[in-house]
């Protein structure tokens, strides 16, 4: 009994140890407010695209808006948060996305909103997340010792699925009843729940760099690093290609409206299935610990992503398609924690914002472009046949990563 009792009580703090530290704490509760808000803004953006334009290449449209800025902008954004206080560039950037939401609030409000509106602030968002992604996920290490980053990068990822469950559901039922401005305004709010939690927090965070040397040369640096850590690159490859042809969340206006027929609450839980799959997903994984053959893991759970993928595609239940989504959402949580995982414990931290900045422009690039190709292919070949097909083209990149990146298959 008492060797059960322990291992449960080891097994707890295993699966919560990242929670001992406060700054980890504020981060976390921030972002499941904030993120939760955005989710929210996302299905709106989405449903009233397609509600404006009746069109599936106007909703690609979306991905190409956020992908520009993203490209532009986002090895700068490395570099800044490598050569400046990360916290301080999350206040500002996380002030502009509040901003922008407003704006959008507003021009809905009054009646003035159209597509080039929701693309402007698209373009806005995505701007600001170039900077701001780079030092939001190299600050996580800086919060919590080396042995719990694994654990905060899991749990980082629940509080993501979390609110991606939490924001469609009620951003549904809120468009349903009263249309899309009053989800602008709640994900403006939500954006002081982070703000403060950065500016309560007390663990420094200094550059890691002189602001001096925010030059080409350290942005090159970057790179250079990249390409040549195999491992790295590979990984962010795998994730560029797996979204680039596996994104059905653009085309879920489509599949709630015309194929399931479940109008805007059908929509919300559909844009939820994927993250409660994710959820249940991550706690699974922050219970079991570290996983052994990363590498393996990790291919099979990107060719089950691209699987179910197909099989959501090819469903006209709405049940099933839901479970389907949650399948997705489960086998993308373990490919993201161990790819996050593998590249934070690869990298020194005196680079890492531009690891990730250049991860950005793969694992952002690759929905983004997606969200394009799955517009084109849904208007020339319907929806339910563009998605299958990404699902299958996912599935051949998994046996050719395998084969031609072995490091990555034998990492362990």
């Amino acid at each position: 009994m008492r060797s059960s009792a322990a291992g449960g009580a080891t097994q707890k703090r295993r699966a919560w140890s990242a929670f001992r530290h406060r700054d980890y704490r504020l981060l976390w509760f921030g972002l499941l407010i904030s993120v939760a808000g955005s989710q929210m803004q996302n299905i709106a953006i989405n449903w009233q695209t397609y509600e404006l334009t009746g069109s599936a290449l106007a909703l690609g449209g979306l991905g190409l808006t956020r992908l520009i800025p993203i490209v532009f902008f986002s090895l700068v954004g490395g570099v800044v948060a490598d050569t400046r206080n990360r916290r301080k560039v999350m206040v500002v950037t996380q002030s502009i996305m509040m901003l922008s939401a407003f704006v959008l609030a507003t021009v809905t409000f009054l009646g003035l909103v159209n597509v080039w509106w929701i693309y402007g602030v698209g373009f806005v968002n995505a701007g600001a997340a170039a900077f701001d992604l780079p030092s939001r996920q190299s600050l996580t290490p800086n919060l919590v010792p080396r042995e719990d980053l694994t654990n905060a990068i899991t749990l980082s990822s629940m509080v993501f699925q979390i609110a991606t469950i939490l924001g469609p559901g009620i951003a549904g039922v809120l468009i349903a009843r009263h249309g899309v401005g009053l989800i602008y305004w709640i994900n403006g709010l939500s954006y002081i729940a982070l703000i403060g939690a950065i500016i309560l927090m007390r663990t420094p965070t200094p550059a890691q760099l002189k602001a001096s040397e925010a030059n080409v040369k350290t942005m090159l640096e970057g790179l250079r690093f990249v390409f040549k850590e195999r491992t790295i690159f590979s990984t962010m490859l795998l994730d560029f290609f797996a979204t680039f042809f596996s994104g059905a969340n653009t085309l879920l206006p489509i599949f709630a409206a015309d194929i399931l027929k479940v109008g805007a609450q059908g929509f919300g839980i559909l844009a939820a299935a994927e993250s409660a799959g994710s959820v249940i997903t991550g706690f699974i994984v922050s219970l079991y610990g570290d996983i052994k053959a990363k590498g393996m893991v990790l291919l099979a759970a990107v060719a089950v992503y691209g699987a179910a993928t197909i099989c959501f595609g090819l469903s006209n239940v709405f049940y099933a398609s839901i479970f389907f989504l949650m399948i997705v959402g489960a086998s993308d949580t373990v490919s993201a924690i161990l790819r996050s995982t593998i590249r934070q414990l690869l990298t020194p931290d005196y680079i890492r914002g531009r690891m990730t900045s250049i991860n950005m422009i793969f694992f952002m690039g690759g929905p983004q472009l997606g969200e394009l190709e799955a517009g084109i292919a849904a208007a020339i070949l319907t929806a339910p046949i563009a998605v299958a097909l990404g699902g299958a083209a996912t599935i051949v990149l998994v046996g050719l990563t395998a084969w031609k990146v072995p490091a990555l298959r034998n990492y362990r």
